[in-house]
């Protein structure tokens, strides 16, 4: 054991920051594990490292700044690091982040998981060489899930995207749609049980499109080995997790038989996030996107049909050009009315090479920010109602410490955010708790139901 310690400390130190979605923290936890197995020794990002390795995100307009930042943060622990970038800011605009101070290697979306092959033919000092071929070369589906001191675990199904939705990058940053197949899928799932985790969380760009396909219409099965729906209830019969969750689904995959087994299901948890972007049709015909309005208010309809008590999540987008203040009105009102639980708001900013960004219309950035503040306002009160639809109830809630001394936090299956007075044994376990009450931070307080047997 001694020899071995010593060893990998002849190798080297290296520490991981990822910006962005589920789906990057699954990928860095799979690029984590390479460099263990080469006899790397992970430390915190915080800690002085012989390597940085930065996953990137572009979904906002605040990528260059947050890539800037960090490598500045990881030459403050040690100037004589390895930096590495890798991510979809790092396939859109390699050169960009190369000719960052401080940067020695730059891979895209095809070459990040060889980062090995690359990591020895560097020397700390910001040299910027660039290894990002054309996004098409990242044809093949590579596995990853994430793993740490949390409770759950990200595990990635599916990649890519076959949709061209007029404000995207995300084509351009991760190629067309692949997937997992189900064999590996449940190998994965079955690795993360036995590292004790409690929950899955399903994660891809377009989630639904699982089996390569585009499209799933109602009846009639697309000619393709597997659908999302299969791999769903092969997952649910495994043993070992006890929850799974999708992270998100789009209204025209999420079909009625995909509802119908989440509300049978033995293990997936009554949870659906969908994005909507717009609550008008001029928009969503203008950001490309597969449904209408009418579809998205049939899917909220049939998802709570079946389970009233279902958490449904919204993204949407404001200041799309060509949003008049009349056509975000409309949006508003239409949110407001639909039976949702919570909304992600995005203000809409420029991402080049797409078709948006020539489109007439251009929303002043100051109103894009009022309207993100006005469904951000909606989205706390709609919240704060489907929580205290639930006060009251005993509800399964998956425990982990938090953040506040003296608690634990933690999600009930339907996805409500609770606190509870400190036990250890409960940590990482699934305890069913009552609903108390709603505190100003808006977090739901539970208590041990009376005769409870644990």
């Amino acid at each position: 054991m001694a020899l071995h310690l010593r060893l990998m400390s002849t190798i080297g130190t290296v520490a991981f920051h990822t910006l962005g979605c589920k789906l990057n923290y699954s990928e860095t936890s799979a690029i984590g594990r390479q460099f263990s197995a080469a006899g790397y020794q992970a430390v915190p990002f915080k800690q002085g490292a012989d390597v940085y390795v930065i996953n990137t995100c572009s979904v906002t307009d605040f990528a260059d700044r947050k890539c800037r930042n960090t490598v500045r943060r990881a030459l403050r622990k040690n100037a004589n690091a390895k930096v590495v970038v890798v991510g979809c800011y790092a396939q859109l605009k390699p050169q960009e982040i190369a000719d960052i101070e401080g940067v020695d290697l730059v891979l895209g979306a095809a070459e990040k998981f060889r980062i090995l092959d690359y990591i020895d033919g560097i020397g700390g000092g910001g040299k910027g060489m660039v290894r990002a071929g054309e996004v098409k070369e990242a044809n093949e589906f590579v596995s990853a899930f994430s793993f740490g001191d949390r409770t759950r675990s990200f595990l990635k199904v599916q990649d890519g995207c076959n949709y061209k939705c007029s404000f995207c990058t995300i084509p351009l940053a991760r190629g067309a749609s692949r997937s997992s197949t189900i064999d590996q899928v449940l190998q994965d799932a079955e690795a993360i049980a036995r590292k004790g985790a409690r929950e899955i969380v399903l994660t891809g760009v377009n989630l639904g499109d699982f089996g390569n396909g585009t499209e799933v219409i109602e009846g009639q099965r697309p000619k393709k080995e597997a659908l999302f729906i299969d791999l769903i209830r092969e997952l649910d019969k495994l043993e070992g997790i006890e929850r799974f969750r999708i992270s998100s689904i789009e209204p025209n995959l999420c079909t009625n038989e995909v509802v119908e087994f989440v509300a049978g299901s033995r293990r997936f948890a009554p949870h659906f996030h969908m994005p909507l972007q717009s609550g008008n049709d001029k928009q969503l015909v203008a950001m490309r996107r597969r449904y209408k309005r009418g579809l998205y208010a049939d899917r909220v309809a049939y998802i709570k049909e079946l389970m009233p008590h279902c958490c449904i999540g919204v993204d949407l987008i404001v200041g799309f050009p060509g949003e008049t203040s009349e056509d975000f009105l409309e949006t508003h009102r239409f949110v407001q009315e639909l039976d949702v639980s919570y909304l992600h708001v995005f203000t809409y900013s420029e991402r080049p090479n797409t078709k948006a960004v020539s489109m007439d219309g251009v929303v002043p950035l100051q109103e894009r920010r009022k309207r993100n503040d006005m469904l951000s306002i909606l989205s706390e009160k709609k919240r704060r109602y489907f929580y205290n639809q639930h006060l009251g109830e005993t509800r399964p809630v998956l425990l982990e410490k938090g953040k506040k001394p003296g608690f634990l936090t933690g999600f009930t299956d339907n996805y409500v955010k609770i606190e509870v007075e400190l036990e250890e044994t409960w940590i990482n376990h699934v305890v069913d708790m009552d609903l108390t009450e709603i505190t100003a931070e808006g977090v739901v307080k539970a208590k041990l139901p009376v005769n409870a047997i644990l």
